[in-house]
Order: structure tokens, then sequence, then C-alpha cells
């Protein structure tokens, strides 16, 4: 009987010990996520004012250049005139669109949980279609190879929209910052998935992506250069690829050569068949 007890109460103890570390440990977590979710919040109220300043901007340019075009009388403004000021026009309001559909396309992959199709395709027939695509963005002096080590038969799961988007915004940064030369697009088996990356001799802008985004777009200004740096086109990857529970990663050097990589698990099939 005495025996008996002593085990109850060495299990008690163990249990209240238990129980202790793992109050401690959640505790903890729960104090973590408050503190990002208050960091978020904040950092997105300073991203908001940003981005109301950087948009008054295009906006007021466009209503000046259109005011100057209304105000002028017909005698005294020239086609040429009224061609360039539509030529302004027209840039600015490009501008503002692609930041707008940049912007709503990022924030589908803010705090949500995503919802994949996952289907079979044949890795050759899908990296040849972003190859001809990818042509289609890339300056006269510029060629697009695809390279891999896997069969031409080997076929893999993925969700075709999002692995289409991703390699799109790769691409289309790739085609923005290099003048001649070569894209080289290489995918390969890795670690019970799929890695593949896209380089090109240039610079990119690896720095941009080490930081949370809202990090980034905080700072003074930082939207009035996104156009040029394709900042929220490499976040939205950068997105992607981790919801699929994947590693994304960029490498520079300066003026020299650029790779941005990606890595999810995937299943894949036929990946060494003979031809």
């Amino acid at each position: 009987m005495y025996t008996l007890v002593l085990i109850l109460i060495v299990l008690l103890i163990v249990f209240c010990i238990g129980f202790f570390f793992v109050y401690v440990h959640y505790r903890k977590l729960l104090k973590n996520a408050i503190k990002r979710a208050q960091k978020s919040e904040q950092l997105k109220s300073v991203f908001i004012d940003n981005a109301s300043h950087t948009l008054r901007s295009p906006l007021n340019a466009i209503l000046g250049y259109s005011n100057m075009i209304l105000e002028e009388k017909d005698e005294s403004i020239q086609p040429a005139q009224v061609k360039e000021l539509a030529k302004n026009i027209s840039t600015d309001c490009q501008q503002l669109i692609n930041f707008v559909s940049q912007l709503l396309e990022l924030s589908k992959y803010e705090g949500i949980t995503p919802s994949f199709t996952f289907i079979e395709v044949n890795l050759t027939e899908l990296m040849a279609s972003y190859r001809r695509e990818a042509m289609t963005m890339t300056k006269p002096d510029v060629t697009v190879r695809v390279t891999t080590d896997l069969s031409p038969h080997c076929r893999a799961e993925l969700d075709t929209n999002f692995m289409h988007q991703l390699m799109m915004h790769l691409l289309a940064n790739a085609a923005r910052h290099i003048t001649q030369g070569d894209i080289v697009i290489k995918y390969g088996k890795e670690r019970k998935g799929i890695k593949v990356s896209v380089s090109y001799t240039g610079m990119g802008q690896a720095e941009l992506i080490g930081a949370d985004i809202y990090s980034f777009l905080q700072k003074e200004d930082a939207l009035k250069a996104t156009g040029e740096l394709s900042v929220l086109g490499l976040s939205i990857c950068r997105a992607i690829v981790e919801m699929l529970g994947g590693e994304f990663y960029m490498d520079t050097e300066y003026d020299k050569k650029t790779v941005a990589s990606f890595w999810f698990p995937c299943k894949m099939k036929d990946a060494h068949k003979d031809m």
C-alpha cells in the first residue's frame, strides 16, 4: 500500500512538472504570437500611410496633366504637346496599375490558409512552356535555356496555377535585369521534392527579400522603387514557396550573376527513367 501511494505521488509530481513546462512553453508561444501580430499591425499601418502618400504622387501628376490639356485653348496647344502629356498620363497610370495589382496579389498570401489543387504534369513540357513565355519578355540579345538531369518522362504533382505564377515572377524579374546572355532555368529532384533555379547575368535584389515585406515597405519612399526593383513580386514568390512548405532564396554578385532558387516537397515519378 505504501509503495502504491509513493508511486502515485511520484506520478503526480512528474505530471505537475510536465504540465508546468508545457504551460511555460505555450505561454511563450502565445506571447511571441501576440508580439508578431502587434508588430504586423503596426507595420501595416505605417505601410498604408506610405502607400497612400506614394499613390497620391502619380495621381496628382495625372490630374495635373489632364488639367493642362483641358485648360489650354484649342489654338494654343500643339498636337505634339497633347501627345507628350498623354504619354505621361499613360506611364503614370501603368505604374499605378502594376503596383496595385502586385499589392492585391501579395495580400492573398498574408495570413491565410492556402488551398492547393495538385495535378500530375510532365515537367519537360511544363518548363518548355515557361521558356516560350519568358522569350516574349526578353531583349533581343537574351536567350532562355532549360537544363536538367531528369528524364524527359519525369512527372510531378504540382499546383500549376501557383507554379506558373511563381515562375513568371522570377522570369520577368530576370528579363528586366539582363541585357544580353542567357537566362537559365534549371530543375531537378532534391530531398523528396523539386528544386528550380533561375539564373542570369546581371544585378538582382537578394537583399530585398531577407526581411518581412512590411518591414521593407515601412521605409520612407520605399514604394517608389517597387516598380523597378520588383520587390513585391519577389515577396510573392517567397510567400508561395513557404506556403508549399519549401524554401526560397536568392544569391547575387554585383553586376555579375543572380540565382533565384526555390525548393518544396513534391511527389515525382520516372525521374531517372531511360529514354
